[in-house]
């Protein structure tokens, strides 16, 4: 079986058109067809019902589906395990953070690590969440670092990866002040709607305010001029005055202090992060186990790995 044709099986179950379905493949239309035909010969059996429009799965088909996504997954998995096979004794870090806290925290994090990390070769890469994520899956990296919230799991939660918290940090509201050094944009004020900046969709800490805070509370509507998935973006424009933006107070707090930004809401519509650090599952190797050692002894109360109910929380 030619692993291509997974991917082929799958673009049609999602269209239920081989015309577009060979589209997203980049390629016509019979080539296409004659692929998923010979994936069903190799199978012995059709995975499609072709009598209507769109095509539907059979029931061997649906029974498939779960399956051939699950075998892509293990496929991608493969290149990074067995660079973590290679590494096993190595003295190589590899983490990904998100852009936010590679800025702020990482470096004074790492330095509390010194002599650990200055026996072995520390390789950074930061991203977006998602990407993180999907690194840490596919184990090309030994640990992720990201903002974290306990009413909002992350997909490294629900896939059981283990996690201790290393830090906190408070997503609050900000503005640029005005002469008075009161905020330019206050979420709650008389001027009409708030011009509001807000993350994108693909965002970690705007998937985290989405499901904690209901800005339809605050008594001003709001209006979204510009959205990002990059704190350090929307912090750019906040200081330009361009509008009200939540911001980790990590990455701000040069800010705030200088008086460049301002608080744009009362306290209570901050909200209390936590900064946790997520292994990847099986061996590290000599160098990351021995992070993830000292790491976990500072935290024993907040490791959380699958099957187990997290402890209590180390301050």
């Amino acid at each position: 079986m030619n692993l291509s044709w997974l991917d082929d099986f799958l673009a049609l179950s999602a269209t239920g058109n081989f015309s577009r379905a060979a589209d997203e493949r980049h390629m016509t239309q019979p080539a296409f067809g004659r692929r998923v035909k010979a994936l069903e010969e190799w199978m012995g059996t059709d995975l499609f019902d072709r009598s209507s429009q769109p095509v539907r799965l059979t029931e061997a088909g649906l029974w498939f589906q779960q399956i051939a996504q699950d075998l892509l997954d293990q496929v991608a998995r493969i290149p990074g395990e067995a660079c973590a096979v290679a590494e096993a004794n190595a003295n190589v870090l590899k983490l990904a953070a998100t852009h936010a806290l590679s800025f702020s925290f990482v470096p004074g994090w790492l330095r509390q690590y010194e002599s650990l990390t200055t026996q072995c070769t520390v390789q950074l890469g930061s991203d977006v969440l998602q990407r993180c994520e999907a690194l840490l899956e596919q184990s090309k990296v030994q640990f992720c670092l990201c903002h974290a919230h306990a009413q909002v799991p992350g997909r490294l939660d629900l896939l059981g990866f283990a996690s201790v918290q290393v830090g906190t940090d408070v997503l609050m509201p900000v503005s640029a002040p005005d002469a008075n050094g009161k905020a330019i944009h206050p979420l709650q004020g008389e001027a009409g709607p708030v011009a509001w900046l807000s993350y994108s969709a693909e965002s970690g800490l705007g998937r985290i305010l989405r499901e904690t805070r209901d800005l339809s509370q605050a008594k001003m509507a709001t209006h979204t001029v510009f959205s990002a998935h990059l704190a350090s973006v929307l912090r750019t424009l906040v200081l330009d005055g361009r509008g009200l933006a939540w911001l980790p107070q990590s990455l701000i707090k040069e800010d705030l202090a200088a008086g460049r930004m301002v608080p744009a809401a009362a306290a209570l519509w901050s909200l209390e992060l936590e900064i946790r650090l997520y292994r990847a599952q099986g061996v590290l190797g000599k160098a990351a186990e021995s992070l993830w050692a000292e790491v976990s002894a500072g935290h024993v109360g907040s490791i959380a790995a699958a099957g187990e109910a997290p402890g209590p929380l180390s301050p």
